[in-house]
C-alpha cells in the first residue's frame, strides 16, 4: 500500500506541510493594521509547503511552542474562546509570545517578519485585530497568517533554510542515536525516524481532530526485538513526511464518506477524470442520464478502450483504500487495485446485477447510489458495521460475490417492509437479485421470469396473486393474507400456501365471472410452474428468492400484465436514507 501511496508523492520535505489558511491579518510597512481578508469560501486557502513541527516536537524541550507563520487564531492574535479558564488563557498566551519569538527569529532572513512581530506585540493593533474578528464572526479553531503591504511570507523563500537550520536543533534525540536499518519501503540504510506525522482528514470516521497514526508504537505490546517506537517499522523521516503528506492530500482531495468509512482512490496513469470517465464516481455518484446510466458509460468507455480510442486509459490503473480511525490510529480497512478496463467491466456489472423493475413494473428503477445499496440492510447508516461496507464495495469494484450477511440482512429487511405494509426498496430488491446472478442464476432477470425454475420463486409468485386477489375480493381488510402469512410463507410455504389456496376459493366466488376467471387462470399458471414440488422448509438463499417472485409478480400486476412489462425506462424516486429506499 506505502509503494502505491508513495508513487502519487509529489515534492515533500521534512518539516513542511499542505496548510489551510482562513485569514489573512494585513498591515503595512510600518507594522499598521489594515484589516483581515478572509481566504475562500469554508475552510479557507490551501498552501504547499507550509512551515510544520510534528506532535513531539511541539511539545518537547519543557517550554510550550506553536508553530511558525501559521497558527490558529487563539495562538496568534490572543482570540480566545469566552468559556476559556485561566489555564487554557495561559497557555495562548505563552504560544502567541512564542509566536512572535518565531517571527522575530526568522527576521534575520525575512526583515518583514520585525513589522508582522511588532503588530503582533501592539496590544492595540491585537485589540482591532479580535474586533474585527468577531464582526467577521470567525470561529475560534479558524487559522491566520500575515501579509506586511503587498507580501505573504507564506509565498516567500527567503526564511526557508533558517526554518530548516531552527527545526534540526529541536530535534535532539533522547538518549543514544538509532542504529543504522533497512528502510521497510526502499531497503536503504538509513536512520529511522522515531515518530511518523500523524494523518488528519478521519475525524468524521472515528479519528482525532489532530489527526492519526499510520506507524505507532506506543505500548510495548506493540514492539519487537527490543527496538522503540517507529524503529519497529523503520523508515527515514523522508519516507515517512512523503507517506503522510501525500495520504492528507489524497484524502482532502480525491475521498468520499461511505457511512461510517473513507473510501479513497485514484488513478496512476490520469490523476484528474471527468466523473463521466470516472468508474468509481459512479458508483457512490449514480450517473443521471436519460437513457441507461451507468451501464451505457461502462459500455462506451469499453469499448472506446477496446478499438484504441483511449490509449490514455488502456494502461491506467485504479487504486482504491477504505480507511477510518480509531484510538488515534489509521485503520486501513482494505486495499483494491487493478487495472482501469476490469474496474470499468465490474463497475458496469454491478449496476447491470442491480437492475431491478420498479414498483409499477412499468421500468427498471434508476441506477443507485452505492450507500442506497448499503444503507438498505439497516435501519440507520450508523448501524452499518464497517466490515460490511468494505465487502459490498469490494463486491462493487472487484465483481465479487455478495456477501451472505447482505443477503441475509435484505431478506430481514424485505419482510419487515411487507408485514409493516411499507414500500419495497428499489436497492434492496436489486441486492437480492445482485446476489442470485453471481452465483450463476442465469433465469434471474430484473422483470418477472414465469419460466425460472426454482419453485421457492414462484412460491412468492402465488402469495403476490393471494394478496391482490384478496384485495380485489373484499378492499382494504387491514391486515391481510401478505401481513398475517408471509413470514411463515417465506419460511414453510408447504405448511400455509395450501391453506391459502383453499381460502381463495372463497375470494373467487366474490368476483364478477371475468375477474374471477382471470384470477384462477393466474393462480393456475402459477401453480403449474410448482406442480407438486411446494418446498416444506426454504433455507435462506430460497426465502430470499421468494421475496423476489413475491416483488415482480406484484409489479408485473401493477403494470397490468401477468408476465411483466419490458418497456424501457428510469424512475426518478431516490433517496439514500435507509428507511426510504425505493
Amino acid at each position: 500500500m506505502l509503494d502505491s501511496v508513495l508513487k502519487q508523492a509529489g515534492n515533500s520535505e521534512p518539516g513542511f506541510s499542505e496548510k489551510t489558511v482562513k485569514w489573512l491579518i494585513t498591515c503595512t510597512s510600518e507594522g499598521q493594521f489594515t484589516g483581515l481578508v478572509s481566504l475562500g469560501e469554508g475552510r479557507g486557502r490551501t498552501f504547499s509547503s507550509c512551515p510544520n513541527l510534528t506532535q513531539p516536537e511541539l511539545v518537547g524541550g519543557g517550554e510550550v511552542r506553536s508553530h511558525f507563520l501559521i497558527e490558529g487564531l487563539p495562538t496568534v492574535a490572543l482570540y480566545l474562546d469566552p468559556k476559556a479558564d485561566e489555564k487554557e488563557k495561559a497557555k495562548f498566551e505563552a504560544k502567541h509570545a512564542y509566536f512572535i519569538h518565531l517571527l522575530k527569529q526568522a527576521a534575520e532572513h525575512a526583515p518583514y517578519l520585525t513589522v508582522a512581530a511588532s503588530l503582533l506585540e501592539n496590544p492595540e493593533a491585537l485589540a482591532a485585530i479580535r474586533e474585527e474578528l468577531r464582526g467577521a464572526k470567525a470561529k475560534f479553531t479558524e487559522t491566520a497568517t500575515l501579509r506586511i503591504d503587498s507580501i505573504t511570507p507564506l509565498e516567500r523563500d527567503e526564511w526557508r533554510n533558517w526554518w530548516r537550520t531552527f527545526r534540526s536543533g529541536l530535534r535532539t534525540a533522547k538518549g543514544r542515536k538509532a542504529s543504522p536499518m533497512r528502510c521497510l519501503v526502499t531497503g536503504e540504510l538509513i536512520e529511522p525516524a522515531p515518530t511518523h506525522p500523524k494523518i488528519s482528514g478521519l475525524a468524521s470516521v472515528g479519528g482525532l481532530p489532530a489527526g492519526d497514526v499510520l506507524v505507532g508504537f506506543d505500548k510495548a505490546a506493540f514492539q519487537s526485538y527490543g527496538l522503540d517506537q517507529s524503529a519497529n517499522a523503520a523508515m527515514s523521516e523522508e519516507i515517512a513526511t512523503a507517506y503522510t503528506e501525500t495520504l492528507k492530500q489524497l484524502i482532502a482531495k480525491k475521498s468520499v464518506k461511505l457511512a461510517n468509512t473513507l473510501a479513497v482512490y485514484w488513478y496512476t496513469e490520469t490523476p484528474e477524470l471527468p466523473d463521466e470517465e470516472n468508474p468509481l464516481s459512479w458508483i457512490t455518484e449514480a450517473p443521471e442520464l436519460t437513457a441507461a446510466g451507468a451501464e451505457a458509460l461502462a459500455r462506451d468507455l469499453l469499448e472506446a478502450i477496446r478499438e484504441g480510442k483511449r490509449p490514455d486509459l488502456a494502461n491506467n490503473r485504479y487504486v482504491a483504500l477504505m480507511l477510518s480511525g480509531q484510538a488515534g490510529r489509521v485503520m486501513v480497512r482494505d486495499v483494491m487495485q487493478g487495472c482501469f478496463e476490469e474496474l470499468t467491466e465490474c463497475v458496469g456489472n454491478w449496476f447491470d446485477d442491480l437492475a431491478i423493475v420498479t414498483r409499477d413494473g412499468k421500468s427498471v428503477a434508476k441506477s443507485p447510489k452505492f450507500l442506497a445499496v448499503a444503507g438498505s440492510l439497516v435501519r440507520d447508516l450508523k448501524d452499518l458495521p464497517s466490515p460490511w461496507l468494505q465487502q459490498l464495495w469490494r463486491a462493487a469494484i472487484t465483481g465479487a460475490p455478495i456477501p451472505t450477511f447482505a443477503l441475509a440482512q435484505a431478506v430481514l429487511r424485505a419482510r419487515i417492509d411487507v408485514i409493516n405494509h411499507n414500500l419495497a426498496s428499489h436497492p434492496r430488491m436489486g441486492l437480492l437479485k445482485a446476489f442470485h446472478i453471481r452465483q450463476g442464476d442465469r433465469a434471474m432477470s430484473a422483470y418477472l421470469n414465469p419460466e425460472h425454475p426454482n419453485s421457492a420463486y414462484h412460491c412468492g409468485r402465488l402469495l403476490a396473486v393471494f394478496a391482490r386477489l384478496q384485495r380485489a375480493a373484499l378492499g382494504d381488510v387491514g391486515a391481510g393474507v401478505v401481513q398475517r402469512y408471509y413470514t411463515a410463507a417465506s419460511q414453510t410455504p408447504g405448511l400455509v400456501l395450501g391453506r391459502l389456496a383453499a381460502n381463495a376459493k372463497n375470494h373467487l366466488s366474490k368476483l364478477e365471472g371475468g375477474l374471477a376467471w382471470w384470477y384462477e387462470n393466474q393462480i393456475a399458471d402459477v401453480m403449474s410452474r410448482i406442480r407438486d414440488q411446494i418446498p416444506g422448509t426454504l433455507t435462506l438463499e430460497n426465502q430470499s428468492l421468494f421475496a423476489l417472485g413475491y416483488y415482480q409478480q406484484l409489479a408485473a400486476l401493477n403494470a397490468g400484465k401477468g408476465n411483466g412489462n419490458r418497456n424501457s425506462g428510469i424512475e426518478t424516486d431516490q433517496s439514500t436514507s435507509p428507511e426510504s429506499q425505493d
